[in-house]
């Protein structure tokens, strides 16, 4: 029979494996698009860095209207 802390424990065992499984999968992934279409991912980049200059545009245009 599971104890409590038995139980809690193989819970986060399975987490953990559950997240290296993911990851990997995750990894795998991004470089089956990169090799297999490498176009498209440097969209996909372009794209995300493009937000991420607008996110940071916005925010100091915010931040100039506060004072």
């Amino acid at each position: 029979m599971y104890t409590a802390g038995a139980v809690g424990e193989w819970y986060r065992e399975a987490t953990v494996q559950v997240k290296k499984v993911l990851s990997y999968a995750g990894i795998g992934f991004v470089a089956f698009f990169l090799l297999s279409r490498p176009g498209d991912a440097a969209g996909v980049v372009r794209g995300a860095m493009q937000s991420v200059f607008n996110a940071a545009d916005s925010l100091a245009q915010f931040v100039a209207h506060l004072s």
